[in-house]
């Protein structure tokens, strides 16, 4: 664990016991006990958003070394418990993600140009959804201006469009060839590799259904973490409609991807879920309590991801040389 890392963690979680104590600990504490096994439940239903973030990147691989849903699913899963748990900055999941893609058996190219373009179009399936769920938040009455989507729909597609347009301007052989200048030729293999994933990158953009349905599919993924909200405030005694869960995830979703820096986005999310209850008119100790079963989704979920993760690590290490070399 980096330093940063280690004052970003221990900051965000002073922050958080810090509004959390602010909340009637007797009132949030009955409230998680009433729910009980509801709010395992509601970690669970983690489930399908990972499957259908699994299929959506699946689609960006070629057909002939496509792993199965199940395969792309405990990709995913393992993504998320190393960014979600890990002060990674939200990068070291990509790369463990990437090894695993490449112990199924995926050459280099196409394993780091779809990862790549991945991440981008979750750049944007994100933004979409934010901005459904401001939208439903302003619906709602909930005092959230029109003019401040329009500002965050600028500001995200400024941030989406200027990552799409570094990926097909071929940013990675650029570098490596100034890493290669730099070290007097002493990288030729990256800058060839290099060039090889940034022809891959460009050739699957030009793949539109792939990228719309990849882009289609990370939507439904999104979508489909609300029903985590949503049997969580029911085990909670506080039953909300769908829209009202789809716009707390969204919104959620948001701020923890914004947090990238602080490992598990500690205190921010728990604000989040406070602030979030506030416009919702959510009493403040159901917002409370529903951040804290949001922190069991990491105990219930991510902590065994980090395991298998582990696991799956010792497993490409005895693999060794026997991974797919060419790309």
């Amino acid at each position: 664990m980096s330093r940063l890392g280690t004052l970003l963690a221990l900051g965000g979680l002073a922050l958080a016991l810090l509004l959390l104590s602010q909340q009637d600990f007797s009132e949030v504490g009955a409230l998680l006990a009433q729910a009980g096994f509801g709010l395992v439940l509601a970690a669970v239903a983690h489930g399908p958003s990972m499957a259908l973030n699994g299929h959506a990147w699946r689609l960006l691989l070629p057909r002939a070394r496509r792993p199965s849903i199940a395969a792309m699913t405990a990709n995913v899963w393992i993504r998320e418990s190393v960014n979600g748990l890990l002060p990674v900055a939200r990068v070291g999941g990509e790369i463990a993600s990437y090894r695993l893609l490449r112990g199924e058996g995926v050459a280099v190219a196409p394993a780091a140009a779809s990862l790549m373009v991945d991440m981008a179009i979750s750049v944007l399936s994100q933004l979409a959804f934010a901005l459904l769920g401001l939208a439903l938040l302003a619906w709602a009455g909930a005092g959230v201006g029109w003019g401040g989507i329009a500002l965050g729909l600028v500001c995200g597609l400024g941030l989406a469009g200027g990552f799409v347009l570094a990926q097909r301007a071929d940013i990675l052989t650029r570098l490596a060839r100034l890493l290669n200048a730099v070290a007097a030729g002493r990288f030729p293999a990256v800058e060839a590799h290099s060039a090889r994933i940034d022809r891959m990158t460009r050739r699957l953009w030009r793949v539109r259904g792939a990228i719309l349905g990849c882009f289609l599919w990370q939507l439904a993924g999104w979508a489909a973490g609300a029903l985590e909200i949503w049997i969580a405030l029911q085990a909670l005694g506080h039953p909300v409609g769908m829209a009202e869960a789809l716009a707390i995830e969204a919104l959620i979703q948001a701020v923890s991807s914004a947090a990238f820096l602080v490992p598990g986005a500690l205190g921010l999310q728990e604000a989040g879920f406070l602030g979030l209850g506030l416009l919702l008119g959510l009493p403040a100790e159901v917002a409370a309590a529903l951040a804290i079963a949001r922190r069991l989704r990491d105990l219930v979920i991510f902590l065994p991801g980090l395991l298998a993760w582990v696991w799956v690590e010792r497993r490409l290490g005895r693999l060794g040389g026997r991974l797919r070399p060419e790309a």
